[in-house]
Parts: C-alpha cells; structure tokens; sequence
C-alpha cells in the first residue's frame, strides 16, 4: 500500500518522511476517545470541533518529536549505527537526515515549528472543550512537554524513560481527549487508555532489541540496551503478560462487560504470536511490524466495544 510520504512532492515529501506521518498510530487514540464518552456527546459540534483541533495538534506535537528524536540521532551517530548504508531504500528514505536530503538546521527549524502548531492547536482545543479542568489542561500540557522532550533538551529517552514515555504518552493523549470532552473518565476509559498505551510500547521494544547495541554506544540506556539479553526477553514477555491480564481482570472484576475478553481474544493471540516470532524466532523487524497491526486490531476492537455498549 502506498504510504502518504510516498506520494507527497519535493521538499514537502522530504518534512512528511521527517515527521513519520506514514506511522500514525498514535493518531488513533482520538477515533478510540470518541468512541468511549458516549452517545450523548458523540455528535456535539463542541465535541467534534475539540476532536478536530486536539487531533491536528496530536499530528504537529509528534512530528515535533519524532524530528527531534531524528536530530539527535543522526547528531549522536545511533541513526547511522542503526540504519546504515546496507539498510533498504525504502528504510533509509525515511531518515532524510541521513540521504542528506534535509540539513540538521532544517530539522531543527521544523521542530520547533510544528511544538509551536501543536501547542497552539491544542490550545484552541481546551478553549472549545465543553470541560477545560485543571487535570485535562495539566495533562495536556506534560504531554506536549515530554513529547519536545523526548530526545532534545532534557532528553528523557536518554535519562531511563523511553519505555515509560512510549506507553504514557498513547495513554495521555485518549485521556486527555476524553476530558475535555465529558470531565471525567471512567475505569473501563482508563483501561482502555492503558491497552491503548501498550501499543506503541509493544512494538517500540522489540526496536528498542534490534537497536541495543547503537543505543548502548552513545548512551541511551533502553531496557534492551542495559539488560542482558535473557532479561530483555523477560521483560517483553511479562509485558505481554500483563497486557492480557489486564484484560481478564477488567472482565473479571466488573470494570468491563462480562464479554470484553472474548472480545479481545483476536488481539490477545497475535499478541502471543508477536512475541513468538520476536523472542522465539528472532525476527524483530517481523514482531514489530506484527506489534503494529495488533495495536490497530485492538484499538479497532477497544471502539467496536464501546459501541455495541452503547446500543445494547
């Protein structure tokens, strides 16, 4: 399938291909949101206006971050240990830092560009929200901070944290949305948010396995990068654990209809095959784009839920 970077012109191609806007599962966090605040708010034109203007900035905050992250890289030599000249075309395209097809200046400029666009649009958001509570604005705002943040300034994906920052920012962003929409979020919201979080987490550490060695050289301690290699393969698996386990205890402690896990069965078993193909048969590349369909699956199953809920 063609991806959007592929058919964009010129230098306009060059900023897409930089702004990764080809991986846009993060961006599903809002259609997931909308689903779960109910029928009652679906359709208000304060509702969706919010929806818009919080899902442009969510485009503009990580493509912030991603080119960022994308700076440092290539700055520190992890971009060119983990993609190097072997690496397919295709692959290489998109690190147009590394094809020299964008200077480091550029990059930079783009970055701060597109913080600034998603600051302001979700700005904007909070302002037509029908609720702007301090916990929504405040949550929004660490977002939009640790997203700048991840590789630049504080570096916090160089301090510990990246793991901790690929789920909790999935996590922020359908809570966030659910605020400012009802002021409020349910336990099944929450734990929706949290299986929503656990996407890019579980397709970001098996990246994270395949490029231990680059980010151990300059620094970025990862769980793969500072654990042995049979820790790092527990620690995939107990998150493959205890993503499931979710699932059953909200079925089973009432927070979820009865019928939640049988729902989500689908997404369990290729969970389980994930992270046979990753951990078992050593095909990381293979388990991450694997983790990337098992995210949509989810997210995809997370709405149908919550919208046989609502009509039943």
């Amino acid at each position: 399938m063609t991806a959007i970077t592929d058919v964009m012109p010129g230098r306009a191609g060059v900023y897409a291909r930089l702004a990764k806007l080809d991986v846009w599962d993060y961006y599903l966090a809002l259609p997931l949101a909308w689903s779960i605040i109910g029928p009652a708010a679906w359709f208000q034109p304060s509702v969706l206006g919010m929806l818009a203007l919080f899902g442009i900035g969510t485009v503009f905050v990580v493509a912030s971050a991603v080119t960022f992250d994308d700076v440092t890289g290539f700055v520190d030599g992890s971009d060119n240990a983990n993609y190097g000249p072997d690496a397919p075309a295709r692959k290489l395209a998109r690190k147009p830092l590394l094809t020299g097809e964008i200077t480091v200046v550029e990059a930079v400029r783009f970055g701060w560009c597109a913080a600034a666009l998603g600051a302001v649009f979700w700005a904007l958001a909070a302002l037509v929200a029908p609720f702007s509570l301090m916990w929504t604005v405040g949550l929004a705002t660490l977002c939009l901070v640790t997203a700048v943040q991840y590789s630049w300034g504080l570096k916090i994906s160089y301090r510990g944290w990246q793991e901790v920052f690929l789920a909790a920012f999935g996590i922020g962003l359908v809570l966030c949305a659910v605020g400012f929409a009802t002021g409020t979020v349910s336990v099944f919201g929450i734990v929706q948010a949290v299986l929503f979080g656990f996407g890019p987490l579980m397709f970001g550490v098996y990246s994270n396995t395949r490029d231990a060695a680059g980010d151990a050289a300059v620094g970025r301690p990862t769980v793969a990068a500072l654990a042995t290699e049979n820790g790092n393969r527990l620690f995939i698996a107990g998150l493959t654990v205890a993503e499931t386990a979710l699932i059953v205890a909200a079925a089973g402690l009432g927070a979820a209809p009865w019928w939640f896990s049988l729902v989500m069965l689908p997404a369990i078993i290729l969970r389980v095959a994930q992270l046979h193909r990753g951990i078992g048969l050593g095909d990381l590349l293979g388990a991450r784009t694997l983790g990337l369909r098992v995210h949509r699956l989810t997210t995809a199953l997370l709405i149908a839920v919550n919208l046989v809920g609502a009509w039943s």
